[in-house]
C-alpha cells in the first residue's frame, strides 16, 4: 500500500518524535509511507477573512503537488496541518469564485478543484490499515496503561473538516488498539489555548490546568495528543502547575504515534522521548518499558 505523505515544518524541527514514531510504525505496518516531493508550509493556520485569499495559496500548493503525484489521498500527521489542509481544499471544492481567484493567480501551476482528499494518520490507520490488522502487528501491547485522548480543537472543529464529531471515539478505538485501557474525561476537545502562549501566557496556563485535572481526575496516567502547539503547551505549563501546587505531579504526555511504535515492539531510537518532557520518559521507566535508547545523535 501507497499513501502520500504530507509532514509540515514542525515535524521536522521540534516534533521529530512526532514524525519518526510515524514513518517506523507505517514501514512495520506493510505501508509505502512516501512523503511529498517539493511541500511547502501549510501556513499553519486557516484564514478566516473572506478576503484574503492569498494565505489560502500555500495549502493549495501543497495539494496541487499531491495531485501531481498522481496521488487521491495525502495524509498528515499534525493536527494543525490537517485542519488547514482540509479546509483549504473544502474552499477549493465548493467556491467557485475564489477558486477561480486562486488558481489564475498561480499561473504556473495546473488548476486544482479539489481533487485530492486530506485524511488524518489516526482514520487512515482506522479505514485503510484497520483496528484488527493494527491489533495483530502489535508485540508489546501497552496492557496496564490507563490513557487520555486529548483531541483538541483542530481535528474536531468545524464539523465540516471534523475527523469526527465532537463524542467522536477514534483515538479511543486506537488506544484500545495497542492494548491499552482509554480514559473518557471531559475536557477532552478544550482548546489548549495555542498561541495565546505568546499573548497570554497565564491564561494558557490556567487552561491547560483544567485540562490535566480533567484528565486526572478521570483516571487517567498519561495523555495522548497529535498536535505540536498542544504537546508544548500541555507538557511544558504544567511545570508552572506544579510548582505553584495546583497539580501535585506532572501528567505524562505523548504524541500518539510514539505510543504506536512502542506497542508495535520498534526500538526507542523511532520514538524518540529524548524529544519528551522527563515525565513522559520516567512513567515508561516504571512501566517496564524499553527507553533506554531513545537518545538519536544529533
Amino acid at each position: 500500500m501507497k499513501v502520500s505523505y504530507y509532514p509540515g515544518c514542525t515535524l521536522k524541527t521540534k516534533a521529530k518524535n512526532l514524525e519518526e514514531a510515524a514513518v517506523a510504525s507505517m514501514a512495520a505496518l506493510g505501508v509505502d509511507f512516501q512523503e511529498m516531493q517539493r511541500w511547502n508550509c501549510c501556513g499553519a493556520v486557516h484564514s478566516l477573512a473572506d478576503d484574503d485569499l492569498i494565505h489560502h495559496v500555500a495549502p493549495v500548493r501543497d495539494l496541487i503537488r499531491a495531485m501531481e503525484q498522481g496521488s487521491d489521498t495525502v495524509v498528515t500527521l499534525c493536527s494543525m496541518c490537517y485542519n488547514t489542509l482540509a479546509r483549504a481544499n473544502l474552499l477549493m471544492q465548493n467556491d467557485e469564485v475564489k477558486r477561480k481567484t486562486i488558481n489564475d493567480f498561480m499561473d504556473e501551476e495546473p488548476n486544482y478543484s479539489g481533487e485530492v482528499k486530506v485524511a488524518h494518520f489516526l482514520t487512515f490507520l482506522r479505514d485503510a490499515v484497520g483496528w484488527d490488522a493494527l491489533r495483530a502487528k502489535i508485540k508489546t501491547p501497552l496492557e496496564g496503561m490507563k490513557i487520555a485522548s486529548y483531541y483538541g480543537c483542530t481535528l474536531v472543529r468545524p464539523k465540516d473538516v471534523a475527523i469526527e464529531p465532537i463524542g467522536g471515539r477514534v483515538m479511543e478505538e486506537f488506544v484500545e488498539a495497542l492494548g491499552a485501557t482509554p480514559v473518557d474525561f471531559a475536557a477532552n476537545t478544550v482548546c489548549c489555548g495555542s498561541y495565546q502562549v505568546l499573548a497570554h501566557p497565564d491564561a494558557v496556563t490556567n487552561v491547560v490546568g483544567r485540562i490535566i485535572e480533567s484528565a486526572s481526575a478521570a483516571g487517567a496516567d498519561a495523555l495522548i495528543l497529535s498536535c505540536p502547539l498542544c504537546e508544548y503547551n500541555l507538557a511544558k505549563k504544567q511545570d508552572e502547575l506544579v510548582q505553584s501546587q495546583r497539580l501535585g505531579r506532572k501528567m505524562p504526555v505523548f504524541y500518539f504515534t510514539q505510543l504506536l511504535a512502542l506497542a508495535l515492539g520498534l526500538g526507542p531510537e523511532s520514538y524518540r522521548l529524548d524529544l519528551n518532557d522527563a515525565a513522559s520518559l520516567d512513567f515508561l521507566k516504571a512501566k517496564n518499558f524499553p527507553v533506554e535508547s531513545s537518545t538519536v545523535p544529533a
